[in-house]
């Protein structure tokens, strides 16, 4: 079997500062963007994984989700635990610095983890949890 991770799903509550937060802060480019105001999908990657993307898309629109469901996702995002992301890098301390320098919320500083890893995580606009770890070289 051949498979890859082509794309994932982050909710946004603000189109134009989550794009500044995975463009400006994290450095990724743009693949696509469309709609407008609250109903805008837009693409993003890191430049040199061209395959990769995260589509940052407005929460709960699809039509199946009932009332109560879009109250449920929306107090989620509120609170930080409906979408989250883990990434990866070769030196966790300078993407933390540089991460932090330009403006991210930062959730935890990097700590070593009793499970093995080096890690830290910043919140995105709509509170997602972005954790970035270390990679091995």
């Amino acid at each position: 079997m051949d498979i890859t991770i082509q794309s994932s799903f982050l909710p946004h509550t603000d189109a134009e500062a989550s794009l500044a937060f995975y463009r400006d802060v994290l450095g990724f480019e743009v693949r696509g963007d469309v709609g407008n105001d609250r109903m805008r999908w837009i693409t993003v990657g890191p430049v040199d994984q061209p395959g990769t993307s995260i589509v940052l898309e407005p929460p709960a629109v699809d039509p199946g989700v009932t009332d109560a469901e879009r109250h449920t996702i929306e107090e989620m995002i509120a609170k930080g635990t409906y979408g989250y992301i883990l990434l990866g890098t070769s030196d966790v301390d300078a993407t933390f610095a540089k991460v932090k320098d330009a403006g991210g919320e930062v959730a935890h500083e990097p700590t070593d983890q009793p499970w093995g890893v080096r890690d830290c995580a910043f919140r995105d606009p709509a509170g997602n949890m972005v954790r970035i770890q270390q990679t091995q070289a």
